[in-house]
Parts: C-alpha cells; structure tokens; sequence
C-alpha cells in the first residue's frame, strides 16, 4: 500500500508507541539518518498504525490504535524518534507530517519536535508467507529452548554455520542446538502436535534474542520455515529472518552416550562460589580447577602473581578424587539459563566431555570440554 501526497495525522498513547519504536530499534542496523535503513515505516490506516523496521535480513511489523485525523505514510530517523517518545511524559502526543518532515508534540506540553523524513517508496519489502504455513507451538516453551541455546552461540565469523542456533524436527520433537567449538547447548521439546516438515535450519540469534525478550508466557506463537527464511507472529507482532546457510555439525557426535560420575550440587551455591573464585581468574583462557573428593567440590583460581580464591562447596559424589580445568563462563552460562534448584555434572574422564544438566533430568542439557591442567 502506497500513498500519494506528503500528509499524515494522528494521535495516540506515549507509551504505546514509545513499546514499539523500541523494538524497532533493536532491529535496525544502521544509525545513519541519511540511510533508509535507519528509519521506520509508519503507515497510517484504518484507525490502525503500521510500524515496520528492518535491517535487510530481519524484517519487524507490528500494529497499533491510533485515531486518524488522515491517512498517509512515511519512514522516520527510528534512533531519534526513540529519543523523542523517552523524553516526553505519559499522555496523548500528535504525530503530522508535512512535506519532508514529522512534527511531533504532545497535547499536554508547549514542546514541539521536528524529524526529517526519506520517501517510504525507498523503504524495502518485508518479505511474506501465507497463513496456512505457520505452525502453533506454546510460547513459553519455545521461550524456555531459546534461553537454553542462545548463549552457545559461536561469534568466530570464519566458521558462519555456528554463527546460529539450529533448529530441526525430530518427529512431534522440536530440537535447538548451539554450539561454539568448545561447548553445545541442547535443547528438546515434545510439543505432541502437528509439525509441518522441515529441513534443519540455522537461525540468527538476533531474532530469537527479540523473541525471548518480547514473547508473552502464554499463549501460543507461531513458525513458519521456508528454504531461505523463518516467519514468526505473537500477538501482534510479525518477525523475519534470512535463515543462515551452510551445514551445521553433527552435534550427535559431542553428546557423551553414557557418563561413569555424577556431581549433584545446589544450583545457587555453585553459582555464587564461581562468582566469587572467578575475581582470580586469567581473563583470557578463564580457566578454572574443579576439584571432586567424595561429598566435597573444590573450586579454585589463580592469577598469575596478582592472587588466588578457593572455594570448597558440598556435593554429592563418591567417584574417585579427580581434578577439572573449565572455563567457568561455559559452566555459568547454563547454570544462568536454569531455574531448577539442583544441577548434575556429569563426566567419565577429567579430558573428556563434561554434561550439565538440571537434576530433574529435563529434556535440556549442555556439554561441556575441558581445558589443560596447565
């Protein structure tokens, strides 16, 4: 839809339109004001505003009442406009475009802002699917599997593929794996109803950052997957992406089959001694020592001649003494994304993979490697 002539007018609630316009800002890329790409598309309509925003590959919509005084379009600097809405008090603000700019002020304030419009024919094409592709999962669990992953991200360019979380279906099984070289983060859901099939794919992290900041607990959210794109709509919200090509590992191969020891800790204890002994840790490497008696883990740090921490914590395990170098960030991280009281740390041998996962045995879990002991 496209509008002829230089004119728009409404109102609506700070407040409501300040929510969105954030949002949008999460996703633009650009924070150059002469740049389409740093503006949002306002379309006015219907009694209806449009927000859209983009950053080529991922595409944000969204809509909200507004009382329309006439109809129009137009694409705003999205930072400034942000920078407006926070600025102003709660209550009614008027949004009017004349010829190349918005004016904005609120119906309570003698104050008055002016932004700089681009032709919304510059702005690009979201792209879109039809309804019927979509499947419904519950929104707090595809909430839950993404704060489980998300993390295990790789940030190393070199390898694109680990760039993402994959995403597959295992029969009524929605599975997201993440993985940085050193460490996966598995997750599993049995959604028990119908799900379209698919081919894996790898999705970037900054959408499913946005969805498990903005997604409602309840209720239902809704996938669609294409070759190149994935589709998700939640409320009133409709969110894209490009989906990130090339092949992702076979994360089979990490997954330890069996593990001969098991460590059960209270989850905030082990949380709050890593806190404390990694003030002592080399930043770089952030190793630290993970010493198991029966009953007892000893945690402890150095730092070349600057100083040391160690930490003993009660546990329950009666496998033999051994001694663990991790990063205490790849430990941290799950303990983070879990809300169960206790964790099991499982492990055959002190160089061999470690598993973390939650001591009600859910259907998530991360893996671990080791690091030298020296």
């Amino acid at each position: 839809m496209r509008f002829t002539g230089a004119s728009m007018k409404f109102s609506c609630e700070k407040a409501t339109i300040a929510r969105e316009i954030l949002i949008a800002q999460e996703i633009v890329a650009s924070k150059n004001a002469l740049s389409i790409m740093s503006n949002v598309l306002l379309t006015a309509v219907n009694g209806t505003l449009v927000i859209k925003a983009t950053d080529i590959k991922v595409g944000f919509e969204t809509h909200i009442p507004v009382d329309i005084s006439t109809e129009g379009m137009c694409t705003v600097f999205c930072d400034k406009l942000a920078g407006v809405l926070s600025s102003l008090p709660e209550g009614e603000i008027e949004f009017e475009q004349d010829e190349q700019k918005v004016i904005i002020k609120p119906s309570f304030k003698k104050v008055r802002f002016q932004i700089k419009t681009i032709s919304s024919e510059k702005f690009p094409e979201l792209p879109d699917i039809s309804t019927d592709s979509f499947f419904s999962l519950p929104s707090k669990d595809f909430k839950n599997m993404i704060q489980q992953t998300v993390f295990a991200v790789s940030d190393d360019e070199t390898r694109y593929f680990m760039n993402g979380v994959f995403m597959e279906k295992n029969e009524a099984a929605l599975i997201m794996v993440a993985t940085d070289g050193r460490r996966l983060a598995y997750a599993r859901k049995d959604l028990g109803l119908p799900i379209p099939e698919f081919k894996g794919v790898i999705i970037p992290p900054k959408l499913l950052s946005i969805i498990a900041k903005r997604a409602p607990d309840e209720g239902s959210i809704e996938i669609a997957v294409t070759e190149k794109n994935i589709f998700v709509r939640f409320g009133n919200y409709r969110l894209s992406t490009v989906l990130i090509e090339g092949q992702f590992p076979n994360y089979h191969k990490v997954i330890p089959d069996a593990q001969k020891n098991s460590v059960l800790i209270k989850r905030s204890d082990l949380m709050e001694a890593l806190k404390r002994v990694s003030i002592f840790v080399e930043q770089k490497s952030r190793r630290t020592f993970f010493k198991l008696t029966p009953g007892v883990l000893e945690l402890s740090s150095e730092e070349s001649e600057l100083g040391a921490a160690r930490e003993e914590l009660p546990c329950q395990y009666d496998g033999p003494e051994v001694i663990i170098a991790l990063n205490y960030k790849y430990v941290e991280d799950p303990l983070r994304a879990m809300s169960s009281e206790s964790v099991l740390l499982e492990f055959t041998e002190a160089t061999k993979a470690i598993t973390v996962r939650t001591g009600s045995q859910e259907d998530y879990f991360h893996v671990v490697m080791p690091m030298q002991l020296e």
